[in-house]
């Protein structure tokens, strides 16, 4: 099994983890980026204030969601658009929480995923004085991004991963994260099993 997978990024419009206000997508198959997507969220209801703090972390307004789908609306798209990969995230049990909360707020069905974690791999990776995305995608080879957009979050996540992969000389998600002994989680219904 060749390196596949989804990078996953959310912004959320507040401290409420379902809030999701925007989401980037990237697709990785045999350890290259193959598609990307991301895409304005219009947060559930209750969820949906914009917090100045997080604005200012991430530029996205209420205005700017004003049309967007509804968290409901787009999820069908975002588990297509993922294929039933592995997610993987920076700091992933920030990530599969906004999916957890988002679709407990909107009394959806949370989909089934399983993720791994780029924070994990990368710290069992590099030796680095701090693992934040933007200093671990620069020890990946990855710099110049525009941090806390969705899409160039994903993107640096996905490099951080195909980097370590190759650092470790390992072919697949689940290989790298045996090798890191990073915790291969679960959402949705698998997460019981």
């Amino acid at each position: 099994m060749p390196l596949d997978f989804t990078a996953i990024d959310f912004e959320t419009a507040n401290g409420s983890a379902a809030s999701a206000c925007s989401v980037g997508l990237i697709k990785v198959r045999d350890g290259r980026v193959v598609d990307r997507a991301g895409w304005l969220i219009q947060p559930p209801f209750g969820h949906d204030f914009f917090q100045e703090w997080n604005t200012r972390i991430h530029g996205i307004t209420a205005d700017d969601v004003i049309g967007a789908a509804s968290w409901v609306q787009q999820l069908p798209d975002l588990i297509a658009f993922a294929e039933g990969d592995h997610l993987v995230a920076h700091n992933a049990g920030f990530d599969m929480g906004v999916i957890r909360a988002a679709c407990a707020a909107t009394a959806v069905e949370c989909p089934e995923f399983s993720y791994v974690c780029s924070l994990q791999v990368a710290r069992k990776t590099y030796s680095l004085e701090s693992y934040r995305l933007p200093v671990a995608a620069m020890a990946a080879g990855f710099e110049d991004f525009h941090h806390h957009d969705a899409l160039a979050d994903a993107e640096a996540c996905a490099a951080i991963m195909v980097h370590a992969a190759r650092r470790h000389d390992v072919m697949t998600v689940s290989e790298l994260a045996a090798i890191t002994g990073s915790r291969v989680g679960r959402i949705g219904a698998a997460q019981a099993a």
